[in-house]
């Protein structure tokens, strides 16, 4: 079957879908400019380090627990890859689809922010998001751009207690609140499952769309190349997110 056809039927499944959940990874942020490369947000090539450290060493809990120097030195890399870049033609579409549900939730791997920025709402952040920093003694909490301007690694203003990103870094726990809403929106029901620019090799981001395929929940991947769903999901759209759903959200907005 054609792409435009692939991209046909999935809109017709749209359009008879009330409550859906979008899973994102690395791959709906490529036509931004970002890499899809493993690490942190998908964001790093390279096997070692300038540190001769494999990435998921250089970010990873312990690390920044013992040399907060060098996770925050790949932490300011994996920010620059996002500065100035800006959500594309995908998450802007993803965000004005929500409109026309009963229930939308995207649930995105990605830390880079572009969800939020393109103004999607009912998102759940799994990874969290590279912009939100916190203090880890007194726990005060703000928003940064970039870190352009930190002094790294950074101290709180307050307190001088060390400062972080809320990002999940390797070797720790999700965030108890982020799946207790991923938890709720599966509770509630959904009758369609899309699933967009991931590999989805994680339990919890291929799991929902594993669930809806054995119960006969339409599914829809969207991803240039092959991924852990693949043989399992109903439609399969070997295209970029960015040229896909803008049709997508076309489609599924008429009557």
């Amino acid at each position: 079957m054609s792409v435009d056809a692939l991209i046909q039927e999935a809109g017709a499944m749209l359009r008879r879908a009330r409550r859906v959940l979008v899973i994102t990874g690395a791959g709906i942020s490529a036509d931004s400019g970002l890499p899809t490369y493993r690490g942190i947000g998908g964001l790093y090539e390279s096997d070692l380090t300038d540190d001769a450290i494999p990435i998921e060493v250089a970010l990873s809990g312990q690390m920044l627990r013992t040399r907060p120097d060098v996770t925050w030195k790949y932490l300011v890399q994996v920010e620059s890859s996002c500065r100035g870049a800006r959500p594309n033609a995908g998450h802007l579409a993803l965000a004005r689809m929500a409109n026309g549900f009963r229930n939308f939730t995207v649930l995105t791997q990605n830390i880079d922010g572009f969800h939020r920025d393109a103004g999607q709402e009912k998102l759940i952040e799994i990874h969290g998001n590279v912009h939100e920093l916190f203090c880890t003694e007194c726990k005060r909490q703000w928003w940064v751009k970039d870190y352009a301007h930190l002094q790294v690694p950074p101290r709180c203003d307050d307190c001088h207690g060390a400062v972080r990103p809320r990002v999940v870094l390797f070797g720790e726990a999700l965030p108890p609140r982020a799946l207790e809403r991923l938890e709720a929106a599966m509770r509630e029901g959904v009758d369609l499952v899309m699933s967009i620019g991931t590999t989805a090799v994680f339990p919890y981001i291929s799991g929902p769309v594993v669930h809806a395929a054995r119960m006969g929940v339409p599914t829809i991947e969207i991803n240039p190349g092959e991924s852990e769903i693949s043989p399992v999901v109903r439609v399969r759209i070997p295209e970029r997110a960015a040229v896909v759903l803008p049709r997508l959200q076309a489609l599924a907005s008429q009557t």
